[in-house]
């Protein structure tokens, strides 16, 4: 099997935020996505930004066009949250985004009317009817289809920081779990979820195409559901692993993050350096440490085994990296992942919203609304409260 990977340009970027509806005085998920939809996405035809549904009618999911910067893409985003407001805020609805609703339950949740969805849940049944899940997906244009490989295994022992920093769904229908990220461990239930085999080059891609396709696991690479692939119609390495993110300055962090990295490893091939990877079993724990601890997870972080403190390490990454942030246009974004250390993570925040309401979840939605809008922050929440 062939697959071409379309030309793009070098490190331009492209964001997908996914978004949850909820009835304004109660909180809870509204399945509500088709009515915006039947207005708005009509007017996107004509705007860098599209508005689109997704597997459950309770979450519209916008995108931006291909931003030169992250400012860029995060400017469409923006537009695309005003466009849905004008539909949104005279229908009661609220927008609001995590990795998984504080307490939401699956079987109160419809489907979106569309084969590809429905084909999902029947194959995957009682998992498939579990996505009650948000994310976020961060796209990074590479110029030649020989980086892809070798830059998405070096990405991967990052995974867990961009984990950790989106981990947003420490809550899943009612219950406390334990996990920073809840969502990370739910999403990788699905067929060709979780993360990606350890290929080299892109003839193994296609190899590996070619035989899921065959036997009749997927139709095409759309359906490779990876924590991190390539998005060959785009000419792109799309990141997948992060919970959704509560506000818009977290989500351009984030993508800050993600541009800067694969810039950096773009350019030590460049030099013709090898890229730094690990073993796919550190990997695999990591993302375990990352969805059980989020910003308190000791990662694995090279070939050795040495374990440093994930939130310590990214502020050495950010550190080291930031030249190459100045150089892409996105220091402000960039710096934002120290606000997100700084802060504490969403996961953190709406634990600390639950136990100053004494467990109430409703508080927590209703603190993610706030988030969402670029209302009060936490602290100054607490001290009104």
């Amino acid at each position: 099997m062939t697959v071409t990977f379309a030309p793009s340009a070098r490190s331009s970027v492209g964001i997908e935020w996914e978004i949850m509806l909820a009835d304004r005085k109660t909180g809870d998920l509204v399945p509500r996505a088709p009515e915006i939809l039947e207005v708005v996405e009509d007017a996107a035809q004509h705007e860098r930004h599209t508005v689109t549904g997704e597997l459950l009618t309770n979450t519209i999911e916008v995108t931006s066009g291909v931003g030169d910067t992250v400012a860029a893409a995060v400017d469409d985003i923006a537009d695309a949250i005003r466009a849905i407001r004008t539909v949104t805020d005279p229908g009661d609805i609220e927008l609001l985004c995590a990795g998984s609703h504080p307490f939401a339950r699956w079987y109160d949740q419809q489907v979106t009317d569309k084969t590809r969805y429905h084909k999902l849940v029947e194959r995957t049944q009682w998992w498939g009817r579990n996505m009650l899940i948000w994310g976020i997906h961060v796209h990074v244009g590479v110029e030649d289809v020989s980086k892809v490989f070798p830059m998405i295994n070096a990405l991967a022992a990052y995974l867990p920081h961009l984990q950790a920093l989106s981990a947003s769904s420490p809550f899943w229908a009612g219950d406390r779990t334990g996990y920073a990220s809840n969502r990370a461990l739910v999403f990788q239930q699905l067929p060709t979820a979780g993360l990606p085999w350890p290929l080299e080059t892109w003839s193994e891609y296609e190899g590996y195409l070619e035989d899921m396709v065959r036997t009749g696991v997927m139709e095409d690479a759309t359906e490779v559901r990876w924590d991190i692939r390539p998005a060959p119609r785009w000419g792109t390495i799309e990141i997948r692993a992060c919970d959704g993110m509560s506000t818009l300055p977290e989500l351009a962090a984030v993508a800050a993050l993600v541009q800067v990295l694969a810039e950096h490893f773009s350019r030590m091939i460049d030099e013709g350096c090898e890229l730094p990877t690990i073993q796919p079993w550190f990997v695999r724990e990591n993302k375990w440490r990352a969805a059980r601890y989020g910003l308190d997870a000791r990662v694995i972080v090279d070939r050795a085994g040495t374990e440093r403190l994930v939130s310590e390490h990214l502020r050495e990454v950010v550190a080291e990296l930031e030249p190459i942030a100045q150089e892409l246009h996105c220091a402000k974004e960039f710096a934002g992942v120290v606000s997100i250390l700084d802060q504490g993570a969403s996961y953190e925040r709406q634990i600390r919203v639950a136990d100053a309401a004494d467990g109430d979840l409703r508080e927590v939605v209703q603190h993610l609304i706030r988030e969402f809008r670029g209302g009060p922050t936490l602290r100054e929440h607490l001290s009104v409260g």
